[in-house]
């Protein structure tokens, strides 16, 4: 999917990478519906236990800033975006894994905001959430395009923000 795109994808190529016969992938998922909405599902579960460990670390808030700034996964998530664009199943699964990241995010987080000395009405760590979430992917995205004025800026600003609450050692 990265290499070739969402397209790509059919019952013989996920056969031939899985070393098995097409027959037998399309017996388990009988639409590719049904196959990319497997991968989702269990990509999400990977993603919440991974991060959940990551937040019950010394710096939460960087654990998910590194998150969102995998390029990889992010590259992964722009291409399963521009199939839910064509499959609303699919875009469905993509919205519904997204809430469950971001709240166990949430529920990891909001706790520490006493510790950081930020007010939750001034700076609602949803806000925090979703722009630690969101820079790095937009940032990606503008960036294979070429657009990339503010970048440098933007990402500098959210390193100061987690350099005071999160200070390295």
């Amino acid at each position: 999917m990265l290499a070739e795109g969402y397209s790509a994808i059919t019952y013989r190529s996920v056969a031939a990478s899985a070393g098995v016969a097409a027959g037998l992938v399309q017996y388990y998922f009988p639409s590719l519906d049904d196959l990319f909405i497997a991968v989702l599902r269990q990509s999400t579960d990977r993603v919440i236990e991974g991060l959940e460990a990551a937040t019950r670390s010394d710096a939460p808030l960087r654990a998910i800033w590194s998150y969102a700034n995998n390029p990889t996964g992010t590259a992964l998530l722009m291409e399963f975006m521009a199939l839910a664009n064509h499959r609303s199943a699919v875009g469905a699964v993509i919205g519904e894994g997204g809430e469950r990241v971001r709240r166990s995010l949430l529920d990891a987080i909001t706790p520490l905001w006493p510790a950081y000395g930020l007010d939750e009405h001034a700076l609602p760590p949803e806000a925090v959430l979703f722009l630690l979430s969101c820079i790095p992917r937009m940032v990606h995205l503008e960036a294979t395009l070429g657009t990339v004025t503010g970048h440098n800026e933007t990402v500098a600003l959210v390193e100061r923000f987690l350099d005071k609450v999160e200070p390295r050692p």
